[in-house]
């Protein structure tokens, strides 16, 4: 199965001021996962190419000031974002910075038969001028990089 692009309406009760969202689907066959274990085996061990992109962005990004570590988190870390929420149905990832604040949504929902639907959902608040030069630039790798975690939930078991 493939992830697919699915609606993500704004405004959204998680970050009520988010101006820009995607969200993407996936239907997992077979297994009764929770959205925190979603979350963890999509970011918990990120493959080798996405850290390395991560580490480039981190190079860059420094030079203007951007937060380049995750900040403390009273319920950890999953990756390298810290928890905000984390149920059987929803888990809320992300942080506020400068530029930008921005949350990572991945719920699951009963799906037909023994599946499940997970999905995630990027919601982004822009503050300025330079939160919309950045959304435009890590866009195209932000549309690569989800559905290809998305898609890895069913090869990680």
């Amino acid at each position: 199965m493939r992830p697919r692009s699915a609606a993500a309406p704004l405004p959204n009760a998680i970050l009520p001021e988010a101006d820009w969202a995607d969200r993407y689907e996936l239907l997992i066959l077979n297994e009764r996962l929770t959205a925190g274990e979603a979350a963890q085996r999509m970011l918990g061990q990120l493959p080798a190419w996405v850290r390395a992109l991560l580490v480039l962005r981190n190079r860059i990004v420094s030079a203007f000031g951007l937060k380049t570590d995750a900040p403390d988190a009273d319920r950890g870390l999953i990756g390298f974002l810290p928890v905000l929420l984390d149920d059987e149905r929803k888990a809320v990832l992300g942080f506020d910075d400068r530029h930008l604040d921005f949350r990572i949504v991945v719920d699951v929902r009963d799906g037909p038969a023994d599946s499940r639907v997970v999905g995630v959902t990027t919601l982004v608040r822009r503050r300025n001028f330079l939160g919309r030069i950045y959304l435009a630039v890590v866009t195209p790798f932000h549309k690569t990089i989800v559905p290809a975690l998305l898609a890895e939930l069913n090869e990680r078991r």
